[in-house]
Order: C-alpha cells, then structure tokens, then sequence
C-alpha cells in the first residue's frame, strides 16, 4: 500500500469514528470526556499508522487536545514530564554515554566472542553478550549502535564465508530486540507499560520485579531466537568450518584499546555501573529509588574528577523526543482510564473468557501489532490501556496482561522499516546483510515460537515469581 493510499485510508477511519461519536445518540452510555478522549485517541493511533508525521509530534497534539478540552488537567499532562520512568532513562542514557565513552564494550567483546571455536558457539555467545548490554544501554536503537562496530568486526573476520555474515547481521538486531525485555530501562514502552499500570490500578513494578521477570524470558527468547536464525539462515556445511575471531581485528573497528590494561578511566566506570546495577537489583533492602540510584550514578559519571564525559556531552546521547513521546502518552493513558472510555472499549468482550484464551488473545495481538502500529512505544501507548481494562473485567491480574502484552510487542523482525535496529543493519555498504525475504522466512518462524514462549512463562513462570494469572 502507498503512502497516499494509507493516508486516505487512516483519515477515512478516523473521519467515520469522530462523527460516530459526535452523535449523542450513538453509544448512550458513554460521557463527554469519554467520547473526546476516544476521538483524540482514534484521531492519533490512525495518524501513527497512516502517515508519515513525527510520533512524537502527534503524541504532544493528542496529548495537548486533551488538556485544551479539560479532559485532563494541565497539571497531569506536565507532571508526566516528572514522572521517576522519565528520568530513570535520561540518567542511563548519561551511564552509557560514560561506558561507550570507555570502550568497555570493545573489551567485553574479546573476552566472550574470542572464545568461541565453532559456528555454534558463536552465535551463542554473542547472543549472551547482547543480553548483557541491556543492563548498560537504555533502548534499543542505542545498544544496536553500540554493536555495530562488534559486527563489522566479526564480517571482516568471517568475509570469506558471506552466509554467516549474513546470519550474524541477523542476528545482532534479533537478539538486541527480544533481549530488551530483560531490564525496566530496555525499551521506551517498558516504562509506559508501567506508568499506565500504576496510573490504572495502583501496581507499581520496581527494577527489580521487572528484572525477575523478564530477565528469563529474554534469556530463552533469546537463545532461542539464536538457534532459529542459524538454522534458518545457514547450511549445515556453512556450520561445520570452525571459526577464530581474535583480538586484532575486532580492535581495527575500535578506537579504544580492546586488549592490555585496563585504563583508571575504564576502572572507574566499570566500577560505577557495577554498583550501579547491584543498588538497582537490591531495591527491596536499602528502598532507595531506582531513579535516584541513576541520577547518583550520572552524577558521578559526569563529575570533573571521578567521570569519563562531560554532562553537556551525554545530555546530547538522550532521545528527549521519545522522552516527550513517553510523557504525552502516558497522559493519554490517564484520559483513557480517568474518562471510562478504556472501560467502555472492552465492555463488549465475550463476559466468559478464560485467562488462558484471554492471554492468548493478548500475546497474539500484540505480536502482530508491530505491522500496523511501527513505534514499540506507540504500540503499547495503544494496547497497554486496552489490556488493562478488559484483563480487570475478565478477572485476569491486570500486572500479567500488561507485562504478557509488552513482551510480546517486542517481536518486531518481520520489515526492515519494523524496527530501528532492523533498518540499522539491513543497509551497511560494503558488508553482505539480509535481504526482506530473510527477515519474512525468520518471522514466519520466529513469530509463533515468540508467542508461544510469552503466553508459557505468563502462565507458568511468573506465577512462581509471584505474579498470578488470575487475581
């Protein structure tokens, strides 16, 4: 579908379902703010979906239409813009600015892919490595430039054998993107999800409940995703070779030593995020804030005499347009449960569902979202609410919905437009990468076994972790 094509059809839409809801006679029991807040909210998922405008930049005109029509109040729609989520993820972004700043990350790739002695535990390595890094860099599109120059080290390395280096280039985004899920700061829509969640019931989720459960999951989403992209894009015979990476040629793509001592600059950073990460999941014994655990860490990561970067440097690393994007649509979260209009959009679902369809329902949906609505942060801005609302009425815990439903938006593989780090690595001159068919042949794959995991670990795993599937 073209791009006027889509426009057409998004405005269309949206058009039919303001003046549906303009008349009062249509759907009686719905209230004033209810019928606005449903406008604005159609008016923008169809704007994310059908044109090319800036999410952000809808986000903030949904967000301030709200407000101009009293649904919320100013003071909502700013305060989101305070909100601890917010400035969690502006202080890790200042954390990686110092530990790129380092080049620790060259390090951690000899030290784990430099063992490696087999096609196999290769890409198993790497896999664990990608895991890690989202303990050190906030979202996606950051981790994926940060393991960038890892890659073409390893295409270098591995030129003569052009299928692995197209495995690998698959690889790196696939990993990067199912592996997010692992920490609250790996993705935008974690802390959406989040903030909708304590907005609508009063749960919070800390790091270290997240951390609990989602670490896990993306541990076996991950190695998993990691055999289903060697078996699918490789040979047997492009398997057997055994392969040798070394320190050399991984350092000719860093501008940091990788190898030697460490420096005291090194030290000092790897020091700090170690303590950190242990502050952040030791939350429940010394009840400090996760948040303020940051700003304390991004203090001293930007002090003149302890730092490895400036503070006017690493506020330059920080996405404030997705901070922005994060604060408007959590504000649309609020009208959405404040006004009844997300209890008015589930009230016509089946009363008798079980928790195990319902679930099902959610993991598919969400899965399948990302080739409607392309922005993780957007989908979750849209279903999260959603989830919510219908789960309380079916008597699903609305905490396993909500967390079911935003790992699941995390599978994003299926276009190359579907995700940054997708984009990122499909287009690298000089260097053999995937091509559209590739990425359909892993979806069609990939996706039901996501699916699959999710729904079994919201079922099976984190009831044992304290989360129930019904309340």
């Amino acid at each position: 579908m073209t791009l006027n094509l889509r426009l057409a059809a998004a405005l269309c839409v949206a058009l039919s379902l303001c003046a549906l809801l303009a008349v009062p006679a249509n759907f009686p029991a719905l209230g004033g703010d209810a019928r606005l807040t449903l406008a604005v909210f159609a008016l923008a998922t169809c704007a994310w979906i059908g044109t090319p405008i800036d999410d952000t930049y809808i986000a903030l005109g949904a967000g301030l239409a709200l407000t101009a029509t009293g649904v919320i109040s100013s003071d909502t729609l700013f305060g989101t813009l305070g909100d601890a989520t917010v400035w969690l993820l502006i202080c890790a972004f200042v954390l990686a600015a110092a530990v790129a700043r380092t080049g620790l990350a060259g390090r951690a790739a000899v030290f784990l892919v430099g063992g490696a002695r087999s096609v196999r535990q290769l890409v198993h390595l790497t896999t664990a490595a990608l895991v890690v890094t989202a303990f050190a860099v906030p979202a996606t599109s950051g981790r994926a430039a940060l393991a960038l120059p890892v890659f073409l080290a390893l295409a270098k390395a591995l030129a003569d054998r052009k299928r692995l280096v197209v495995m690998l280039a698959l690889l790196f985004p696939t990993v990067i993107l199912l592996s997010a899920v692992a920490t609250l700061i790996g993705a935008g829509a974690h802390l959406i999800t989040v903030s909708v969640l304590w907005e609508s019931t009063g749960d919070r989720i800390g790091f270290t409940q997240w951390l609990l459960l989602g670490l896990p999951l993306a541990v076996a989403s991950s190695h998993l995703a990691a055999e289903t992209v060697l078996l699918t894009t490789t040979r047997r015979a492009d398997r057997e070779g055994p392969v040798h990476i070394t320190a050399e040629e991984i350092q000719r793509h860093s501008e940091s030593p990788v190898t030697g001592p460490w420096t005291q600059a090194e030290k000092r950073c790897a020091l700090l995020l170690a303590t950190v990460v242990t502050l952040w999941c030791s939350e429940p014994l010394h009840h400090v804030s996760p948040a303020v655990v940051a700003l304390i860490g991004a203090v001293v990561a930007s002090s003149p005499a302890l730092g490895t970067v400036r503070l006017k440097d690493a506020l330059k690393t920080v996405p404030w347009s997705l901070l922005l994007f994060m604060a408007a649509t959590m504000a649309m979260g609020v009208a959405l449960a404040d006004s009844g209009a997300a209890r008015w959009l589930v009230s016509g679902l089946p009363a008798h569902v079980t928790p195990a369809v319902f679930l099902g329902v959610v993991v598919a949906v969400s899965t399948a979202a990302h080739l409607v609505l392309q922005s993780r942060s957007a989908r979750s801005s849209v279903l999260v609410p959603l989830v919510i609302a219908a789960a309380v009425g079916a008597g699903v815990n609305p905490v396993a919905a909500a967390l079911a439903s935003t790992a699941a938006a995390g599978f994003c593989h299926t276009l190359p437009a579907s995700a940054k780090p997708v984009t990122l690595f499909s287009d690298l001159p000089g260097t053999p990468t995937y091509t559209p068919r590739d990425l359909l042949r892993l979806s069609a794959v990939l996706a039901p076994l996501t699916a699959a995991l999710v729904l079994f670990f919201a079922a099976a795993v984190w009831p044992l972790l304290g989360v129930p599937v019904t309340r």
